[in-house]
């Protein structure tokens, strides 16, 4: 399996300026709850494992390179990527892979995600969020399960702010596809944990500052066209950037576009880059579509919002 730094020196040559080397190679990983998970029953779930993903009876690729997908997690963690000392901006990021709430795309939703935070001075937080569904959930409907992690995953990070030397009012949340609907669940339920609080992690608040939601889906009752219930419109909704290219074959963009549209009648910021050709599932990796210029374009967003500056430790 690639390190981080090789993986980090792939980018550079495909991805252009977004991405340097300087990755470490040894991350640290860290359990998001101290014990069992909150209200999970895994008892179906097998081991953990990395799995091929077939569409049409090929391997999934994305920009012509294979992908890694993630199962059967039971054990929720956060692996944190650091970027080099001398760039540090003390922002960080949760990172949520997309899947279907199936699985998670490890590598390229994940530590290529990463490995691009930390070219521009982010630390990138991988969040392993349980998956697959389980038996007890409803078809069709987002799982609990994923929010009651991020939830948790959100006050654990800001809990660890001094040690890790991130400050705690710029600390924002990445996703794709179904880990896009998970970061607008999160952005915006943060009022009420979806578990009992179990330590003293539980009294952070578990508000992002920001969320960036790419190609996701879930986010519109398709039968009718309404924002779905499990994302809402609190005032004090911390900024989103929603991305989606309109020819998304998975997740359709009406879903992005709907919940923006509910942010803005709702008077709450919000910004919606749509671009013409993309797909579904581009991560990061150079594609001919439109939605290459995303990447730049959410790098200006965080800085026109005052998230992306330096850092003000010594």
């Amino acid at each position: 399996m690639p390190t981080m730094k090789q993986l980090a020196l792939t980018l550079a040559l495909v991805a252009g300026p977004f991405v340097n080397a300087a990755e470490a190679d040894d991350p640290l990983v860290i359990d998001v709850w101290p014990g069992k998970p909150a209200d999970d029953d895994a008892s179906t779930i097998g081991e953990e494992k990395f799995r091929e993903l077939i569409v049409h009876g090929k391997p999934y690729e994305v920009a012509g390179k294979p992908t890694k997908w993630l199962t059967n997690v039971t054990q929720p963690t956060l692996t944190v990527y650091r970027p080099v000392q001398e760039q540090d901006t003390g922002m960080a990021m949760l990172i949520c892979p997309g899947g279907g709430y199936h699985n998670l795309g490890w590598d390229v939703e994940g530590e290529e995600i990463a490995a691009w935070l930390n070219s521009f001075g982010v630390t990138g937080i991988i969040l392993k969020y349980r998956c697959p569904r389980r038996p007890v959930d409803v078809t069709g409907v987002p799982p609990l399960g994923p929010l009651k992690d991020a939830q948790r995953a959100v006050s654990l990070v800001r809990s660890k702010a001094r040690e890790w030397g991130i400050d705690p009012q710029r600390i924002g949340m990445i996703g794709f596809s179904a880990g896009g609907h998970l970061v607008g669940a999160t952005a915006t339920n943060f009022e009420q944990r979806s578990y009992d609080p179990i330590d003293a992690i539980d009294e952070i608040s578990c508000r992002p500052d920001f969320g960036i939601p790419v190609y996701s889906g879930y986010f519109k009752v398709m039968e009718t066209g309404e924002l779905s219930s499990t994302v809402r419109t609190p005032a004090n909704t911390p900024p989103l950037l929603f991305v989606h290219a309109s020819d998304d074959p998975i997740s359709d963009v009406e879903h992005s576009v709907t919940f923006y549209l509910a942010l803005k009648r709702a008077g709450i910021h919000s910004d919606l880059h749509v671009y013409a050709t993309g797909g579904h599932g581009f991560g990061v990796r150079p594609t001919t579509g439109t939605c290459s210029a995303w990447a730049q374009s959410c790098t200006d967003w965080l800085r026109s919002r005052g998230f992306l500056k330096p850092s003000s430790r010594k």
